[in-house]
């Protein structure tokens, strides 16, 4: 077994089980600090961009060209790259825009986060006027259970991204697992609101956010156990040159997005900048 197995599993574990963070802030504050969540997944996104392009894939293409040559080395790692890119887009596709968490539409379509007490009793009234309480209660729980499934297959690729990372470098799968962390608590967010509206247990909200969540140390264990046999400098290069496109897309088309949308433009942009200016100190401090 690899020595830094252990340590790659935990950060995979904390980076997954980040959903149930959403949950808490969702159930637990009476008000949901949107410039903060702004800042924070703008920070996410800037972490992720910052050390795709400045350390993962400039350490994959290493790996390749010193076993493939420069020529095939550097194609190889543009096109696995790429590769990582097309994976995570065609999962994202696959998933029915209405229930996919990252189409940024859950949290703003069902109300407000704050006092939640307050709007499932206003909501609950006017759907029982309208005789539709139960059809009501039905399409917020799917709309939970596939936010929750959405998240688990994106999250497959993620968690072994984490893995791969900190087994190969520990020190360079700490950021990412910190910044995968925070992307992770909206999609809490996304699959818990709903189905608490549909009903009412807190309980039952936080399990399945928390649930969705382990798809990413699992992700990391099944990746793991099918590339064991494999692993070699080629196989890890091709790997990191992956997970750079995945973490790229995630930010452009994830993270950046929702940041403008939960606070102001500039908020998301400063906390970009500040993400990358964090994972270049943090690696220059590794040097």
């Amino acid at each position: 077994m690899h020595e830094n197995f252990y340590i790659a599993f935990g950060l995979t574990l904390f980076a997954g089980l980040a959903t149930g963070i959403g949950s808490a802030l969702a159930f637990f504050t009476k008000q949901t600090n949107k410039r903060f969540l702004s800042l924070a997944l703008g920070f996410s996104a800037g972490v992720m961009i910052y050390v795709s392009f400045v350390e993962i894939f400039v350490k994959a293409k290493i790996f390749l060209v010193a076993d493939l040559g420069i020529v095939k080395g550097t194609w190889v790692t543009v096109v696995s790259f790429f590769g990582g890119v097309f994976l995570i887009a065609i999962i994202d596709k696959l998933v029915p825009s209405y229930e996919n968490p990252h189409e940024l539409q859950g949290i703003e379509e069902i109300g407000e986060i704050s006092d939640l007490e307050k709007d499932l009793e206003k909501m609950e009234e006017e759907k029982k006027s309208a005789g539709e309480h139960e059809k009501f209660n039905r399409a917020m729980m799917r709309m939970g259970l596939f936010s929750a499934l959405a998240i688990g297959i994106h999250n497959f690729p993620e968690g072994l991204a984490t893995f791969v990372a900190a087994l190969k470098d520990p020190s360079l799968g700490v950021p990412i697992a910190v910044a995968i962390a925070i992307h992770n608590i909206p999609e809490g967010i996304a699959v818990s609101v709903p189905i608490y509206f549909a009903t009412g247990n807190r309980k039952k909200a936080f399990f399945y956010s928390f649930l969705s969540g382990l798809a990413e140390p699992i992700g990391a264990l099944v990746g793991y156990l099918i590339l064991m046999p494999f692993l070699s400098d080629t196989v890890f290069g091709i790997i990191f040159a992956g997970i750079a496109g995945i973490m790229v897309f995630i930010s452009l088309d994830e993270l950046l997005p929702a940041a403008q949308k939960y606070g102001e433009h500039h908020l998301s942009i400063y906390g970009l900048i500040s993400g990358m200016g964090v994972m270049a100190v943090s690696l220059l401090l590794f040097i």
